[in-house]
């Protein structure tokens, strides 16, 4: 009797097809997406001096909610049928565990932090709660094993652009350094500039003058539209790749998830 309400307790757990899944998964979703609507509002001085009562005692059951799920997640997770050693600890820092962990992290406060600012900032911890509908939603489930099939090129693709920047800041600092030493004081500082030209923002505080700058800015600008579009290319051959196998059904060839037809 206890085995099998353990096993129907993890099915609504993890949305299998019992009854009462799809009720607590509709219930959960609600509910973070109330939490971050409520961190969202109460950073309005006037919602948190005429409602900050009602939101605090909100966010309590609410985190009393996600703990209370995230100890019967570490109690049940033997019914994932993990029999390698240190399975549980294995468990408790998976991805998705550790943010349920953080999440819940603001009930933790008076042993915490006694500090305002500090107390403020564990609070914002409740917005991660949205990262949290990547085990209740397909789409969302969809793409983080996308980013899990493609990780080592993506990793390559930030090194590169990671490299640019570095490349680019410093050849900035010794073009700018002598015409504007308080703006390219370092390689380091010039590092803003080379983030706002190679993401193509420019936002115009930081500006190159002289005739060798100028050239530099023009070449890192155009790199970067080259740089930026190796993830986006990346990403999108992945979830073509993803849905096409997915209308035929199978799995996904990089992380063998299933997907169903």
């Amino acid at each position: 009797m206890a085995v099998n309400a353990a096993r129907t307790a993890y099915q609504i757990l993890e949305g299998g097809e019992v009854r009462g899944a799809a009720v607590f998964q509709s219930f959960i979703m609600a509910l973070i997406a109330l939490n971050v609507l409520s961190v969202i509002v109460e950073t309005e001085e006037w919602v948190r001096v005429q409602y900050g009562t009602y939101l605090e005692w909100f966010e309590v059951v609410s985190l009393c909610i996600f703990a209370g799920e995230y100890a019967l997640r570490l109690a049940l997770y033997r019914m994932r049928g993990d029999r390698r050693r240190f399975a549980l600890a294995r468990f408790a820092v998976s991805p998705m565990m550790l943010v349920d962990l953080v999440v819940i992290m603001p009930l933790f406060l008076p042993f915490l932090a006694a500090d305002t600012r500090m107390v403020r900032i564990l609070r914002l911890l409740r917005i991660f709660a949205i990262f949290k509908l990547a085990r209740l939603t397909d789409s969302m489930a969809e793409f983080g094993d996308v980013i899990r099939a493609r990780a080592s090129d993506l990793t390559l693709a930030f090194f590169v652009l990671f490299l640019v920047l570095i490349l680019a800041s410093s050849m900035m600092y010794y073009a700018e350094r002598d015409a504007q030493p308080e703006v390219f004081s370092s390689i380091p500082a010039s590092m803003w500039w080379g983030v706002v030209t190679l993401t193509t923002i420019g936002y115009g505080d930081t500006v190159p003058v002289t005739p060798l700058g100028r050239a530099i800015g023009a070449g890192v600008a155009i790199l970067g539209i080259a740089v930026y579009a190796i993830p986006t290319g990346i990403m999108a051959t992945a979830f073509n790749e993803y849905r096409r196998r997915g209308r035929g059904g199978g799995s996904c060839p990089h992380c063998g998830r299933s997907i169903e037809r």
